[in-house]
């Protein structure tokens, strides 16, 4: 990993791609006076008797930012006045406690003063029983009390679980959300929207083929690749760009 040739190569692709992203949002800051407040993605269950599925994604705190995102998963069930959030938090890690947490809150709130994205949508009819299955998938969760950076398991090996298990949802996670690719010891599985297939040996190296996704390389934890419909690059660092 310290060969001047991997290095070389590593400087070449990785920093003129944080230069194009432009991303400000993932700048260093200090976690205790960071934003966590609404951004207003989401839908207030005070007015909204229907149900509600949403995924979130956010550039991760400080230098991680520059590099992927962290996601989570907020549902709703029909006239719940309020949402529960399926989460994995690495720095439970560090006080002995599981790092999966599933709780009660506001879905759509900053990540430490960056901004989320709506990965996902699903409302009305037939979505009560979607989170149902959600719920039986966390609670299936292989790592609940296990995180790694890089390559996982992370935020994103769940999120990713949670989606090859309830495939209905069609969650495409963006080539930014690394660890979705993370399998444990397995080798072959579908694709993290539950479709397709994939082979990846730790989350470090290997590709899928998803209706969903599209076409994905992965090298060292890294996507690289494209969708078809509609036409756009899926690119490590910066995300997915349509055409």
């Amino acid at each position: 990993m310290n060969h001047p040739l991997f290095i070389t190569l590593f400087s070449l692709l990785i920093f003129p791609l944080i230069w194009s992203a432009g991303i400000h949002e993932a700048r260093a800051q200090d976690w205790w006076n960071a934003s966590r407040e609404p951004v207003g993605l989401a839908p207030d269950p005070a007015v909204t008797p229907e149900a509600v599925i949403q995924v979130y994604g956010a550039r991760a705190y400080s230098w991680r930012g520059y590099f992927g995102i962290h996601t989570w998963i907020a549902v709703k069930p029909t006239n719940a006045n309020s949402y529960v959030i399926y989460e994995v938090i690495g720095w439970l890690q560090r006080r002995k406690r599981p790092v999966l947490v599933v709780y009660e809150n506001v879905p759509d709130r900053r990540w430490y003063g960056n901004i989320p994205e709506l990965l996902l949508d699903k409302r009305g009819q037939g979505v009560d029983a979607l989170i149902e299955k959600i719920d039986r998938a966390a609670q299936t969760y292989p790592y609940p009390r296990n995180y790694t950076l890089w390559p996982g398991p992370n935020s994103n090996t769940f999120t990713a679980w949670v989606s090859r298990a309830v495939p209905e949802l069609r969650l495409d996670l963006p080539p930014t959300a690394i660890g979705k690719d993370y399998l444990g010891s397995r080798v072959v599985s579908q694709a993290p929207s539950g479709s397709g297939f994939q082979i990846s040996v730790l989350g470090m190296m290997g590709l899928l083929f998803s209706e969903v996704e599209g076409f994905e390389l992965n090298f060292l934890g890294l996507s690289l690749g494209f969708d078809w419909n509609p036409l756009a690059l899926r690119l490590p660092v910066v995300g997915r760009k349509e055409f």
